[in-house]
C-alpha cells in the first residue's frame, strides 16, 4: 500500500489476531505499542469501565444507562460518551484500564487505552496519560487485546461480553473497516472507530464465514479512513484467503 514512510515515522500502527481458534491465538502486529491518539476508539474503556461499575453494583443497569452505552458506541455520540464517564468517574475507568485484571494501559508495554477527558468540550478534562500526556490514547496492541478478551467471553465475564459483543455490533456510521468489508459474504462486525483531524482508528472483532479475527489500526495520515478502507480488505484476505477461495501466503 506504499505506507511504509507512516510505519518508519511511528505514525502508523497495525495489530491482527486470528482468533479462530480461541485456545491458540495468532498475532502479529506493527508499530504496535506505539501510543497515539485515537480520538473516540477510546470509548470502549468507558463501556468496560462501565460494565465492570455494574457488575460490582456500583451502577444502577437500566435501560437509560444501557442506552448511553450503546449511543456512545455504535453512533460515536459525544455527549452520551460525557454523560458515561460521569456516571462512571474518571477514577474508574483509569482504575480499570490498570488493574491486574486487564492490564489495558500498562507502562511497561508503553501505556495502551486511555480516558483522560470527557468528549463535551476542551474544559471538561481529568488529566492526560503518565507517559505520553494524551487525553484519549491507544496502541494497536492493547486494543486487540480488548477485542480478543471479548472474544474470549473474558471481558467482565462471559455474559457481560455477550452484551457488550452487542452493543458493538451493527455499526451506525459505515466508513473504514465497516466500508472495507462491505459487500462480502457472511461478515459480521464488532467494532468502534475514531476521527479527529488526520488522526483516524478503527478495532473490531470480525467473523467471515468459518473465521474470526480481531484487526487493530491506528493512523495520522489525511487520508486515513480511505487507508483502513482498504487496509482492511488486505488484513480479511490474510486470515480468510481471497475472494476467489485461493488462500494468501
Amino acid at each position: 500500500m506504499g505506507l511504509q514512510p507512516e510505519i518508519a515515522k511511528h505514525k502508523m500502527a497495525v495489530s491482527l489476531v486470528d482468533v479462530t481458534d480461541e485456545s491458540k491465538p495468532r498475532y502479529a502486529g506493527v508499530n504496535d505499542t506505539v501510543m497515539m491518539y485515537a480520538a473516540s476508539l477510546p470509548k470502549i474503556a468507558i463501556l468496560l469501565a462501565g460494565f465492570e461499575e455494574i457488575h460490582q453494583g456500583k451502577l444502577r443497569d437500566t435501560p437509560e444507562v444501557r442506552g448511553v452505552f450503546t449511543r456512545m458506541t455504535r453512533y460515536s455520540s459525544n455527549a452520551d460518551a460525557t454523560r458515561a464517564v460521569h456516571m462512571i468517574g474518571f477514577e474508574s475507568i483509569a482504575k480499570t484500564l490498570t488493574s491486574p485484571k486487564y492490564r489495558l494501559y500498562d507502562p511497561k508495554l508503553n501505556g495502551g487505552l486511555w480516558v483522560g477527558k470527557a468528549y463535551g468540550g476542551p474544559h471538561d478534562r481529568w488529566r492526560r496519560d503518565p507517559l505520553h500526556h494524551l487525553s484519549h490514547g491507544a496502541t494497536t496492541l492493547q486494543t486487540a487485546r480488548f477485542f480478543t478478551l471479548l472474544s474470549q467471553g473474558r471481558l467482565v465475564d462471559a455474559e457481560t461480553s455477550r452484551e457488550m459483543k452487542e452493543i458493538l455490533s451493527h455499526p451506525g456510521i459505515r466508513h473504514k473497516f465497516v466500508k472495507g468489508l462491505a459487500g462480502l459474504r457472511g461478515v459480521k462486525i464488532y467494532r468502534k472507530s475514531g476521527t479527529w483531524k488526520n488522526w483516524h482508528a478503527d478495532a473490531a472483532l470480525i467473523e467471515h464465514g468459518e473465521k474470526r479475527y480481531v484487526a487493530a489500526a491506528l493512523v495520522e495520515n489525511p487520508r486515513g479512513g480511505k487507508i483502513l478502507e482498504e487496509l482492511i480488505r488486505g488484513l480479511d484476505r490474510i486470515i480468510c484467503g481471497s475472494p476467489g477461495g485461493a488462500r494468501l501466503d
